[in-house]
């Protein structure tokens, strides 16, 4: 990623982005949502803008923009319909595992054609008996002369089946190593199948599948760099991806926000708007302080992990207050709407739905607090 980008450029490109939400995605975010429809139409727009390559430098066909512009895209994006920030998102963290543990040749055939958009990423590191707890990993890959032999199963893979490019974890004799697996989109590929779907409360229009290997041979110039050290390569990722879970509840909060502060003042009660009522102007209040809070926790571990430094515990706290903050947003949001507020006339029943992923994502909350804990008690111990 570029180490700065300049305001001029960050601020030009948000403001595209902000446009193509409002003319492109808003008008028929719901639509596609309960139809659970991949939006295509959509998909093509954000190729053609070059989202699929913000970070991706130049160099290889990208943008090449830093991580703090990024993180505002994903807001714009969420802010718009939230499942357009997992359709990138899993897609810019397959890159930066390239980016950074990959070698010149892996670096050079694969991200020109991700930096388009040509080819979708997706990462692949839980299975049914590992989330949080990665060490449990229990997909096996098995040198066989030049190549290895992968078998196992691997849960929650958002973009598993469009995608062409994964990022795998997997357990090899040296301990848990990183692979790119590159096939063909689809539900099948050469020893690779998509063995269900799964339905979800929110997050609807992407898949979020179940992928199993069969004895796949991967070649094993596929392994991303040294083999044991996927663990080390994947945590420095999942950083950007709990940056990332809290820019997307930053998007969904402002959106609850937003429309939550326009329906108060065209809703009358009492024979005026519901805004001039003390007990929701309370609530307004508590939910823009809220809403501003987490928004500079976010930039704060954007910005430190743009600048090279330790970002456990920002990243950590901006995932957990952003995501409990869109969570109590949409729930106010929804009160404040009333009964039209629990129909699906309005999207604030889908900020609602959508919410509650960011709460699990990318680590449970319950896992945000003990990795913040830890490293404030490590940096604790390198500071007496």
């Amino acid at each position: 990623m570029a180490d700065r980008t300049d305001p001029d450029v960050r601020e030009a490109v948000v403001a595209t982005v902000r446009r193509f939400v409002a003319r492109d995605v808003i008008p028929v975010a719901s639509q596609l949502e309960h139809a659970d429809e991949f939006p295509a139409d959509i998909v093509a727009t954000m190729r053609e803008l070059g989202l699929f390559g913000v970070t991706i430098p130049e160099e290889y066909g990208g943008l090449g923009l830093d991580l703090p512009t990024y993180v505002e895209i994903v807001e714009e994006l969420a802010y718009g319909w939230m499942t357009l920030t997992g359709i990138v998102n899993t897609h810019t963290m397959a890159a930066t595992l390239l980016m950074r543990h990959g070698n010149d040749e892996q670096k050079s055939r694969l991200l020109p054609s991700m930096a388009t958009g040509e080819v979708r990423g997706a990462m692949s590191l839980s299975e049914p008996d590992a989330g949080s707890d990665t060490r449990n990993i229990a997909c096996k890959a098995v040198r066989d002369g030049d190549v290895y032999v992968i078998s196992g199963t691997k849960a929650w893979v958002t973009n598993g089946e469009r995608a062409g490019i994964v990022a795998l974890v997997a357990r090899t004799a040296e301990g848990v190593s990183t692979f790119v697996v590159e096939k063909e989109p689809g539900p099948a590929f050469e020893g690779i199948t998509v063995s269900s779907h799964v339905g979800k409360l929110g997050y609807r229009g992407t898949e979020t599948v179940e992928m199993s290997y069969v004895g796949h041979r991967v070649p094993a110039a596929n392994l991303v760099g040294d083999p044991g050290r996927g663990l080390a390569q994947i945590l420095g990722v999942l950083e950007i991806g709990r940056i990332n879970i809290a820019s997307r509840a930053v998007g969904v909060a402002r959106a609850a926000f937003d429309a939550a502060i326009t329906y108060s003042q065209e809703r009358q009660t009492f024979g005026k708007p519901i805004c001039e009522h003390q007990a929701i102007q309370m609530k307004l209040a508590d939910m823009a302080t809220k809403l501003e809070a987490a928004r500079l926790l976010t930039r704060n571990a954007a910005e430190r992990k743009a600048a090279g430094l330790r970002c456990d515990v920002e990243a950590g706290m901006a995932k957990l207050f952003a995501s409990e903050t869109a969570l109590e947003l949409a729930t106010e949001a929804m009160r404040i709407h009333g009964g039209v507020g629990y129909t699906t006339d309005l999207p604030v029943e889908r900020y609602y739905r959508d919410a509650p992923l960011m709460v699990i994502g990318e680590g449970t909350n319950e896992i945000q607090r003990l990795v913040i804990a830890r490293g404030l008690l490590a940096r604790a111990g390198e500071h007496p």
